[in-house]
């Protein structure tokens, strides 16, 4: 028998466990800093990774996808696409929505480019909730026919852990001011006073989101109501909603462009990014799956990516009151 053929003995077996497990330790803290050298890289850059032009005369691509949150800088990357050359614009959007805030920030920043450039928004795939907001500030709206369009609505979301500390056996308590700071705070049952507090917060920002949509579409009444009890609709029933005006295309948006503004057809259409290609985190993710699997931990990277862990990690970035539309997963 060879020395290369002769079994382990306990002592050898225990060693090639305890290197094991060493390696791997020290595979995970490895991606660890370089995902967070990375995120420190993405916090600190700033405007100018963004594009500054989208050549003489060209109309110019603008794509709003996944969650929308405030963002300044993408306020001024919009602020610069205004002030440049380009002829017209189209605003491509694919988006469950995110935060109202920030869905009314980038509403506010989109009118302000309309009133300076012709601009037409294309619904790729999902405008819903805070999409559809930023999609109001264009005065025609074109989607495909099986787009999904609506979800007029607000609601705020929060953990009520309350049973939970009851069954460890752990009991959170607090001296406050009035019995409404901090309500709800998930460590005690939500109060009938504090639940209507926060109702009145959600209709109130339901009332601006159905007026915005009654004003820039025109609704009224039954029709109004009929579009905003926060259901997503089709493109086509969308469209006899008057909800969108046209069903189409990117081609589609260029026909318009030419015939309502004078566009040239012809005019070439060059993509104009409004974010960083370091700040987004879908840069992250990406990063954090590659660095996963280059490191050997590739069924861990295909765990977090099958568990909704990256989701779950981006919808928990999102504070506040919400405007977004995101289905229940089916039992």
């Amino acid at each position: 028998m060879s020395l290369d053929s002769r079994p382990l003995d306990a002592d050898q077996i225990v060693d090639r466990r305890r290197l094991r497990r060493k390696l791997t330790f020290w595979r995970v803290l490895t991606v660890l800093v370089v995902v967070a050298a990375i995120a420190s890289v993405a916090a600190m850059s700033r405007g100018d990774a963004f594009s500054s032009t989208v050549g003489s005369g060209a109309i110019a691509r603008v794509t709003i996808s996944g969650l929308i949150r405030g963002n300044q800088a993408r306020v001024e990357a919009i602020e610069r696409l205004a002030n440049s050359n380009a002829k017209a614009v189209i605003v491509h959007i694919d988006s469950p929505g995110g935060t109202t805030a920030g869905s009314e920030q980038l509403y506010d920043a989109l009118l302000r480019l309309k009133a300076k450039k012709p601009m037409v928004v294309v619904v790729d795939g999902l405008c819903a909730s805070g999409g559809y907001i930023a999609a109001l500030a264009s005065d025609h709206i074109i989607a495909q026919s099986a787009s999904l369009v609506g979800s007029i609505g607000v609601l705020i979301q929060y953990p009520n852990f309350t049973d939970l500390l009851k069954t460890v056996g752990v009991k959170v308590e607090d001296v406050k001011s009035s019995p409404l700071k901090a309500a709800p705070n998930g460590f005690e049952p939500t109060s009938p006073e504090a639940r209507a507090a926060l109702a009145s917060i959600v209709m109130d920002s339901y009332d601006w989101f159905k007026d915005l949509v009654g004003k820039r579409r025109s609704l009224e009444g039954e029709a109004l109501a009929k579009v905003a009890d926060g259901r997503v609709f089709t493109g086509r029933q969308a469209l006899d909603l008057k909800l969108i005006d046209q069903l189409g295309n990117e081609q589609t948006a260029i026909a318009w462009l030419a015939k309502e503004k004078g566009i040239d057809p012809k005019t070439p259409v060059r993509n104009y990014s409004l974010r960083s290609r370091l700040s987004e985190f879908s840069f992250l993710h990406l990063t954090a799956v590659s660095l996963l699997n280059a490191a050997g931990l590739d069924g861990f990277a295909r765990s977090l990516e099958q568990s909704g862990a990256f989701a779950a990690a981006e919808r928990l970035n999102l504070d506040g009151l919400l405007a977004l539309w995101h289905p229940s997963p089916v039992n």
